[in-house]
């Protein structure tokens, strides 16, 4: 009874061993006041809080709004972004010709995803928003031809 036991004991730790030996990535953590953003001034400001969005990987990014900043129609190549506004309230719509007339009201704590290839337009009317978008890279914009 003895030898059954001790084979059994062994063969966990045989397998458990390696487990254990291996160390965890690091949990990521970004706050906010220590963001660093990115770009043009009159243009949406990016900030990359996971993964590198020129990739075919995983990434998170923040997307600030100055006041009243208008993206004109446009599209992303990626599968889908999964957008949130994290503050302000972000006026959005679908289509290949900005039409204030199209845009819905979105305030923060709204949810929505850009499909692949779909060109949307947008607008901070009412003052500045944060978006936080999550998406598989590499990523790009492609705007709408006039």
């Amino acid at each position: 009874m003895f030898l059954p036991r001790a084979l059994f004991f062994a063969s966990v730790l045989l397998v458990a061993a390696p487990a254990i030996a291996q160390t965890p990535e690091p949990g990521i953590m970004r706050f906010a006041d220590e963001l660093q953003y990115k770009g043009l001034p009159g243009t949406p400001l990016y900030s990359a809080l996971y993964g590198d969005p020129a990739k075919p990987e995983l990434y998170v990014m923040r997307v600030k709004f100055a006041p009243g900043v208008k993206v004109m129609p446009h599209s992303h190549p990626e599968q889908v972004r999964i957008v949130t506004v994290m503050s302000g309230t972000f006026y959005y719509a679908f289509g290949d010709t900005f039409d204030e007339s199209k845009l819905q009201r979105m305030p923060a704590g709204t949810m929505f995803t850009e499909p692949a290839r779909v060109p949307h337009f947008a607008w901070a009317k009412e003052g500045e928003v944060i978006l936080q978008l999550t998406a598989v890279g590499p990523t790009g914009t492609f705007e709408v031809a006039k």
